[in-house]
């Protein structure tokens, strides 16, 4: 489709006369005619009928107005992904409230004078995300890496940036409420619950790895309906359970009692990464990839659990 043509549309409709749109697009008005004629040929439909108060749009016009301008933003963003230094850093993160998205605002700390653009593509996993590093649509994602049988396509590059240890999360009538520490094993047999295991992801794959280990019951039934409804059935179960991740900061309401208690011998611990595209020339992108590694304590060498797959990684 023609985009001069679409654009002079655009400014057209906006200005609400031809004469209006020839001097914001600095043309002569009988170039916008021209344009506008030549795409009302393209598309079979007239897009104004011209009245004394101006150019006023069709309903066919109206229809074709949100897709018209549409069209100006895919253009905008083509142009944008090769020109890297005139946009933010777009970088994927699972969720706002998870501790990545506390390495970025630590980030944007250390270096508030680049702009980010923080996204985040729910409930797709690994694979999905290595599919939007590679075709640009963002810079960086934060992943675990990698999943059995998917190993990072060439031109993807993974660091480890963050190995977050888990946490039991018990309401006050659990029976390991008031423990102050709790080794795996001692969950043998118990039920888990985490209904935003979405099966195909990392993080699915990850704690059914963890529930094989230790002989204890991941439940991913029933809809997700967020963190604020899993903090309500949590803190009234005595039997419920789950994990969430140390760095993760929470808040519930002081009736629910509720307690985070860590994981001990051996602790837990999720493996975060950022995964990039090597030929990525934003300049941005070398920033933060330096100071993710740089702030990397390294992986020890005991006391934690990790799956196999992460450990190969």
């Amino acid at each position: 489709m023609d985009l001069p043509a679409v654009r002079t549309f655009v400014a057209a409709a906006e200005g609400g006369q031809f004469q209006e749109a020839a001097a914001a697009l600095s043309i002569t008005q009988q170039a916008v005619s021209k344009r506008i004629a030549a795409l009302e040929r393209e598309l079979g439909v007239k897009l104004f009928t011209r009245a004394a108060r101006g150019a006023l749009l069709t309903l066919d016009g109206q229809a074709f107005l949100p897709y018209a301008r549409a069209l100006l933003e895919a253009e905008e963003r083509a142009v944008a992904s090769v020109r890297p230094g005139q946009r933010a850093l777009r970088v994927d993160v699972i969720g706002r409230r998870l501790s990545v998205a506390g390495l970025l605002r630590d980030f944007h700390r250390a270096y508030p004078e680049i702009d980010l653009d923080v996204v985040t593509l729910l409930n797709a996993g690994v694979g999905a995300a290595v599919d939007a590093v590679r075709s640009g649509t963002i810079d960086a994602t934060f992943r675990a890496v990698t999943m059995p049988g998917q190993p990072l396509p060439d031109g993807i590059e993974a660091t480890p940036v963050l190995d977050e240890p888990l946490q039991l999360f018990t309401g006050p009538a659990h029976e390991f409420a008031g423990a102050p520490a709790v080794a795996p094993a001692r969950l043998a047999g118990r039920r888990i619950w985490m209904p935003g295991n979405v099966p195909g992801t990392e993080w699915a794959a990850y704690y059914d790895e963890l529930a094989a280990a230790f002989g204890l019951t991941i439940d991913s039934i029933g809809p997700d309906f967020g963190i604020e409804p899993l903090l309500d059935t949590i803190a009234a179960s005595s039997t419920l359970a789950t994990f969430v991740s140390a760095q993760t900061p929470l808040v519930w309401p002081a009736g629910h009692d509720l307690r985070r208690i860590p994981l001990r011998d051996p602790t837990p611990v999720y493996p975060h990464s950022l995964i990039w595209r090597t030929d990525n020339p934003h300049p941005a992108l070398t920033a933060l990839r330096d100071h993710l590694t740089s702030a990397y304590p390294g992986r020890p060498s005991e006391g934690i659990w990790l799956p196999g797959w992460a450990q190969r990684a």
